[in-house]
Order: structure tokens, then sequence, then C-alpha cells
């Protein structure tokens, strides 16, 4: 069995015949040198089948789908990640790990200190599709659209992690977590303004971690806390 995976978002049935768009043709034919016959995996929120190429013609390839692979996903927990959009190299980056570490939804905060104020969700999107088709994920993280610090709290139940570098503690006490989706909040740059420490800190049930000794570049933040959280789930 091949190890090529591809994200599609198309339904997909055993016996059933398609074809891939350009892009996806060109990937699988010109620099993975996939040739007629051969087979390669599709994807998408519904589980992962193995596909054939039937054909090779002007560049776009024809699948048949062979059989099912894997079922529908059942997601265990929850794992949001709410976050200050930064400059688009390093926010690509980790919207990348954060998708290979397990993250299933994305919240952009517009906090006191943001300096970047938009997000490409296109882009966005398309590196998260790139890192579940590389790390062997089937469901797709979401990404929401930008909001406020108040809109988030206020619309949102959910156990929330805040990374406080003046917090004491380093430990997540597993016990007060219940069965609502787990969310890291990750500060700007510049970390958040005392007024907004003080409104998230009166959360109901947020807990506060100080996840290193050192001030940590956010991205840096995010797999650091992703990994704390997920050790802690597992």
């Amino acid at each position: 069995m091949s190890n090529i995976r591809l994200f599609f978002s198309a339904s997909l049935s055993t016996g059933m015949t398609d074809k891939l768009d350009k892009s996806q043709s060109y990937y699988l034919n010109k620099v993975m040198r996939v040739k007629e016959n051969e087979v390669f995996s599709l994807f998408n929120c519904n589980g992962e089948w193995e596909a054939k190429v039937l054909s090779i013609s002007k560049s776009i390839i024809e699948f048949k789908i062979i059989k099912q692979l894997r079922q529908k996903e059942n997601i265990k927990k929850e794992l949001w990640l709410a976050f200050s959009p930064i400059k688009s190299n390093y926010q690509n980056f980790m919207i990348q790990k954060a998708t290979e570490l397990g993250v299933t939804k994305f919240l952009p905060i517009i906090f006191d200190r943001t300096v970047v104020r938009k997000i490409n969700k296109e882009r966005l999107e398309k590196i998260i599709i790139e890192a579940s088709e590389q790390s062997n994920r089937i469901n797709l993280p979401k990404v929401e659209e930008p909001q406020s610090l108040n809109n988030f709290l206020e619309t949102n139940s959910i156990d929330l992690i805040l990374t406080d570098l003046n917090s004491n503690n380093n430990k997540i006490d597993k016990s007060k977590l219940t069965d609502k989706p787990v969310c890291i909040i990750i500060g700007p740059e510049g970390d958040f303004s005392e007024d907004e420490r003080q409104e998230i800190l009166g959360f109901k049930g947020v807990q506060p971690i100080k996840i290193n000794e050192n001030i940590l570049r956010s991205e840096t933040a995010v797999i650091s806390a992703i990994s704390i959280i997920n050790y802690v789930l597992n």
C-alpha cells in the first residue's frame, strides 16, 4: 500500500470513479511519479479509502476507489487553540505543527497588543490539509474567523488553559477537566495586557500554567503547551 495520502472533499465510496483536480494530479503524476494501476489513498471526514489510478489523460488523473481503509475518526477529546495572529511564516509553521499534534479547532483572537489583525483563512486551510495528509489524520481542524477576547469568552463552553508567565503553577489538574473541549489560549507577541489577563483569569474553570521560565515565541509556546496537554490527556 502506498503511503501517499490526499484529501478529497467530495463523497467517496467503494467502486466509484472520479478525477483529481489539476494540482493533485500534477503532484501525483509529476512529483510522486505514480503510474496507471498504482495505488494511493484518499481521505475526508468520513474515512480513508484505497484508490487506483485508472488513467492519466492531459495530466489529469482518473481513479477508482478499491476499498475502505479506515472509518470516520471518533475524537476522544476536542483540543482547541485560541491564538493571536502573528507574521505569516511563523503562523504557518504554528498551524502546521498544531495540526500534527492534534488540534481540532483554531480560534484567532485580536488582543490589545496584537500586531497582525487579519488572517489568510484560505492559506491556513491549505496548510491544515497538507499537515493532515502528512500526519495520518482524517478529520481536518476548523479555522474560525478572528474575534475579540470578550466574544471568545462569552460564546464558548470550554476548559480553558491559560499560558501565563506570571503564574506559579506548572501542572495541569486533570481532575478539573470536564467533557468540554480543552482550549489553550496563547497571548500576542507583547503578551496579554493586565486587563486581558484578569478577564481570562475570571473565566469559570480556567487553569493558568507557566510552561517555561523563559519568554517563548508564540509558535514555540503553542508547541510546548499542546505537548503538555496531550501528555495530561493521554
